[in-house]
């Protein structure tokens, strides 16, 4: 079912519980602003995802609504995750899904850092 990322945020989606401690996760990294974790259907050797703690739908509901100090600390969570995982000498791909096109799955939003391999460029179709 496509996410609207403009729609409001449900509480109880299965990040909005991971948060809550309701439903359990491989964390790989906690702060202020961020919870990290494996991603439980891996889509390359090294798979995270990296979620803000508070309640946003997307990226655009995040860069909208969020202070700045939370998007601040956001972001600076999502560097200091790929630089634990040892993904920044090699390379690594980050991606934030967005709505129907973007294919966006959770209405959390949710930023994937992918690493441990070699990836493709993306090509237009």
């Amino acid at each position: 079912m496509p996410i609207d990322p403009r729609a409001p945020y449900d509480p109880n989606n299965i990040f909005a519980k991971i948060l809550r401690g309701e439903i359990p996760c491989k964390k790989v990294y906690e702060d202020n602003f961020a919870l990290a974790f494996h991603d439980i259907n891996p889509q390359a050797p090294v798979h995270l995802l990296v979620i803000p703690k508070g309640a946003y739908v997307s990226w655009d509901d995040f860069s909208e609504k969020a202070p700045a100090e939370e998007i601040a600390g956001f972001i600076r969570a999502v560097g200091q995750v790929a630089r634990e995982a040892g993904l920044v000498d090699p390379g690594y791909r980050m991606l934030a899904n967005v709505g129907g096109h973007g294919h966006q799955e959770v209405p959390h939003l949710h930023v994937h850092l992918f690493g441990g391999r070699q990836f493709y460029a993306m090509v237009p179709q």
